[in-house]
C-alpha cells in the first residue's frame, strides 16, 4: 500500500482541480431553484466514480434528488465495504457573511473555502479518488460499493425507501462514511458514537389576524411573546429539559468511561476565544465535551412571525413559529420523543392561544464497539498514516442513516471523517484543509487493507 503517497504527489494538482469543479456546482437540497444543479452533481459523481473504475454506476432518479450507487466486484467470496456520502449541501445564507463566494472555491491558509468543501463533497471526493489509487495500481483488496445521495441536508426523505428497494444491489459487510471529524490534525479520533435527532416545527396562534398593537395591545395576546414564554420553559436553570419523560430511556455513561473521555486534549479559554463569548452554557454537572457529545439537548434552529421588514409596522402577529431540534443519546427513540414533545407543548400552551406541532424528522442515536473488527481496521489504519493511535470519540452530530443502514441491512456503520470542529459547516466560510483532504485518500487504502485481512 506504499503507493498511495507517491500516487497522491503525482497527481495532487489533479486531485484538488476536480473537487473544485464539484464544489462549483450549488447542490442546495433545500432550495427548488436548484434542482437541475442537484442533479447536475449527482451526474458528475457518477461521472468521477466510472473514471475512478468502478461499475454499474447509476444515477437512480427518486421523489427528491438522485442517488447515486456503483460497485466494484473482485470477488464475490470477498468482504464488501459499502462507502456512504451525500453530495448536496446546506444553503449558503447569509451569503453576505462570506469572505469569498461560497461557489467558487478558493485556497487560504491551507484550507479549501466553499460550502460543501467539508460536509460531505471534500470527504465523499476522497473516497472516490483512494478508489481510484486503489484501481490504478492494482491494490483493492476487496470488493467495494457507493452509494451517494443528494437529499441528506434535508433529512434523506428518499433513501430509506431506496434501501429498503434496492436490499441486494446493497448488501454488503460494513458501511464506512466520512461525514465526522477529528480532534486536530495532530490528533487523530475515530468516532464511535453520534447523537440521534427530532425536528420539530410549531405553530402558535393568536387572533384570527394580524392586528393595530396601539388598538389590541395590551388586551390581546401577542403570539410571539407568548411562543418565546413557552419556548424558555421548555429548559430550566440548570440545563434540564422540563418535557416529562424526556430522560427517561437515557443511558447513563459510567465514570470511566467520562474519565476516558476526559483525556481528550480540550482547552476551554481556546474553545471560548474561538467562538468569540465570554463563557459556556450547558446542563449542570457535565463538562462542555459531555454536554456536546453523551447527553441529550434542546436548541431553537430559527424563529419568526409579525413583520420583520425595513422600517417599522406596529402590529400584533396573528402567528409565531419556530423550529426546534433535539440531539438524542443513546437509548432515547425520536418517534418517542417527538410524542413527548408534542404532547408537552399542547399542555403548556395557555388557554388564549392555539398550537400546531409538526415532527419533520428524526434519527436514531448509534454507539460502536471498539472490539468490533471493522472499527479495529480503522483504528490501525489511523495510526499508521497519522503516526499515532486515534482517541475514540462521541460526536454531537447526528447522521440518521447510520441506524437505519443497520436495521435494513444488517450492517454497522465506521465513522471515519477527517474534517475539523473549526471547519464552519453549515456556516458562512466553510473549509477543509488542504491536509485532512489528501490525508484522507491516504488513510481510507490502508483501511480497505487492514479489513480484509481482520475479516
Amino acid at each position: 500500500m506504499d503507493f498511495i503517497n507517491n500516487y497522491i504527489e503525482t497527481n495532487k494538482e489533479r486531485l484538488l482541480d476536480e473537487l473544485f469543479a464539484l464544489l462549483r456546482i450549488p447542490s442546495v437540497s433545500a432550495d427548488p431553484k436548484y434542482k437541475a444543479d442537484v442533479a447536475r452533481t449527482a451526474h458528475a459523481v457518477a461521472d468521477s466514480l466510472r473514471a475512478a473504475g468502478a461499475d454499474n454506476v447509476r444515477v437512480n432518479a427518486t421523489e427528491g434528488h438522485p442517488i447515486v450507487t456503483a460497485e466494484k466486484i473482485i470477488n464475490p467470496s470477498l468482504p464488501t465495504v459499502l462507502c456512504y456520502g451525500h453530495y448536496d449541501v446546506q444553503p449558503a445564507d447569509p451569503v453576505d457573511l462570506w469572505d469569498s463566494p461560497p461557489f467558487e472555491p478558493v485556497i487560504k491558509n491551507g484550507n479549501i473555502y466553499a460550502r460543501g468543501a467539508c460536509d460531505d463533497k471534500g470527504q465523499v471526493y476522497m473516497h472516490v479518488k483512494a478508489f481510484e489509487a486503489m484501481m490504478q495500481n492494482n491494490a483493492l483488496p476487496c470488493n467495494v460499493k457507493f452509494i451517494i445521495e443528494g437529499e441528506e441536508e434535508v433529512g434523506s426523505p428518499n433513501l430509506g425507501t431506496f434501501i429498503k428497494e434496492n436490499k441486494d444491489l446493497l448488501s454488503c459487510d460494513v458501511i464506512l462514511i466520512s461525514d465526522t471529524s477529528i480532534i486536530a490534525n495532530d490528533v487523530p479520533s475515530v468516532t464511535v458514537g453520534l447523537r440521534g435527532l427530532t425536528y420539530m416545527e410549531v405553530e402558535v396562534t393568536g387572533p384570527n389576524r394580524d392586528l393595530h398593537s396601539g388598538v389590541y395591545g395590551g388586551a390581546v395576546a401577542n403570539p410571539i411573546n407568548t411562543l418565546c414564554d413557552m419556548i424558555s420553559s421548555l429548559i430550566d436553570k440548570d440545563g434540564h429539559i422540563t418535557i416529562e419523560g424526556f430522560y427517561d430511556d437515557v443511558a447513563l455513561i459510567s465514570d470511566s468511561e467520562r474519565a476516558e473521555m476526559a483525556k481528550t486534549p480540550f482547552s476551554l479559554d481556546e474553545y471560548k476565544q474561538d467562538l468569540a463569548i465570554n463563557d459556556v452554557k450547558g446542563e449542570k454537572g457535565y463538562s462542555t465535551l459531555e454536554r456536546s457529545s453523551i447527553r441529550p439537548t434542546l436548541d431553537v434552529n430559527g424563529i419568526w412571525g409579525g413583520y420583520t421588514g425595513e422600517g417599522s409596522k406596529t402590529v400584533l402577529p396573528s402567528k409565531a413559529y419556530a423550529k426546534i431540534s433535539m440531539r438524542l443519546v443513546p437509548d432515547q427513540s425520536s418517534e418517542k420523543i417527538a410524542e413527548l414533545f408534542d404532547k408537552h407543548f399542547n399542555k403548556i400552551a395557555p388557554p388564549y392561544v392555539k398550537v400546531k406541532v409538526t415532527h419533520h424528522h428524526g434519527g436514531e442515536p448509534v454507539v460502536v464497539p471498539l472490539d468490533f473488527p471493522p472499527m479495529q481496521a480503522a483504528i490501525m489504519a489511523m495510526e499508521k498514516t497519522f503516526g499515532k493511535k486515534p482517541i475514540p470519540t462521541r460526536e454531537g452530530g447526528s447522521i440518521p442513516i447510520v441506524a437505519m443502514f443497520e436495521k435494513v441491512l444488517g450492517a454497522k456503520s465506521i465513522l471515519m471523517g477527517f474534517g475539523l470542529n473549526s471547519d464552519a459547516i453549515h456556516s458562512p466560510n466553510e473549509h477543509y484543509g488542504l491536509f485532512n483532504y489528501y490525508k484522507g485518500i491516504e488513510t481510507l487504502p490502508w483501511f480497505f487493507k487492514y479489513y480484509s485481512e481482520l475479516k
